[in-house]
């Protein structure tokens, strides 16, 4: 990850210092919870994919720094009510901002952050942008709903599965990399390119993500192995499971997931593994990533365009 961000080192340190100053207000606890989850760090992928992308396409210019920032704040407010509403108590390996300051602040610090994100976004003075940053957040909300509607459900579909990831997680990928072309002066061609290529980033991401939290070491990911299971969510890896399994295997899952309970996570994790579920999500993953490739072809060839699609092998192949 750090040579993919040495391609452009100077601008992520800008995006960095300009997140710290828009997070100033005279409300000190709009401070104290915005700097808790913004200095947690993360990959600041978001982020990193507008800046490679108008890197990729000529130059990155302030706007696209701020258009960064505008993304990370978007991706972090989610962050802050996603953890709310999943009860969450653990990320990046420390307490979750509801665990330390209570659902109250995390939930208005999260609508201080859209609001912000918003303020930024009027500054670069593109109503196309603007318009299609409004939509996108907008769909992340009704993910965030769907994937509220589903949780619990045991009958939910692999094409419902991709509904909620596609809306909750890769609209925003998408949208960073329509962003960043739409700031260069890209033709509208090049633009979708962009956003696919994102879209399916995205997807790819959170697959794995989804097999990392059957797969994955607590101490490594910085949260619980089986969240996902106790918060009833019916990932892919479940889904293909209640498929593939015997009946003893779809009844033990089912039931799991409508209970939201992680007690059996053992002979869950032991079903999954027999069925292949977590490789057959893993190869999933890898077709998503294909398809985020063959978007790039358009792109003129140079580091940029190889750090975006290092980006992407990156993001699949990870354990954390």
């Amino acid at each position: 990850m750090q040579e993919v961000r040495s391609a452009v080192e100077r601008e992520f340190d800008q995006v960095n210092e300009l997140i710290i100053a828009q997070l100033e207000s005279d409300v000190d606890m709009v401070e104290n919870v915005g700097h808790y989850i913004v200095d947690a760090g993360g990959k600041r992928l978001r982020p990193l994919l507008v800046l490679l992308c108008a890197k990729a396409l000529g130059q990155c210019s302030p706007e696209h720094v701020k258009f960064a920032a505008v993304v990370e704040f978007i991706h972090t407010a989610t962050l802050l009510h996603d953890d709310v509403v999943d009860l969450s108590s653990l990320r990046r390996g420390r307490p979750t901002a509801n665990a330390e300051f209570g659902n109250a602040p995390s939930v208005l610090v999260g609508d201080f952050l859209y609001t912000r994100a918003f303020q930024l976004m009027v500054q670069l003075n593109d109503m196309a942008l603007l318009e299609h940053m409004a939509d996108t957040t907008n769909t992340i909300a009704e993910g965030e709903v769907l994937q509220l509607v589903r949780a619990g459900d045991a009958q939910t579909s692999a094409a419902q599965y991709l509904e909620v990831i596609s809306r909750k997680t890769a609209i925003l990928f998408g949208a960073a990399c329509f962003g960043a072309g739409r700031l260069a002066g890209a033709d509208t061609e090049m633009c979708d390119a962009l956003h696919s290529y994102g879209l399916n980033l995205g997807i790819a991401f959170q697959m794995i993500d989804d097999v990392l939290d059957y797969d994955g070491d607590a101490a490594t990911m910085g949260k619980n192995v089986g969240d996902d299971l106790t918060e009833g969510k019916p990932t892919l890896p479940l889904i293909h499971c209640i498929s593939h399994g015997t009946a003893a295997e779809r009844e033990l899952l089912q039931s799991a997931i409508t209970q939201k309970r992680s007690d059996q996570l053992d002979q869950i994790l032991e079903a999954v593994r027999r069925c292949g579920s977590l490789d057959y999500t893993r190869d999933q993953a890898r077709a998503y990533h294909d398809k985020a490739l063959l978007a790039l072809d358009g792109l003129a060839a140079g580091s940029s365009k190889d750090a975006l699609r290092r980006l992407a092998a990156l993001s699949i192949d990870r354990d954390h």
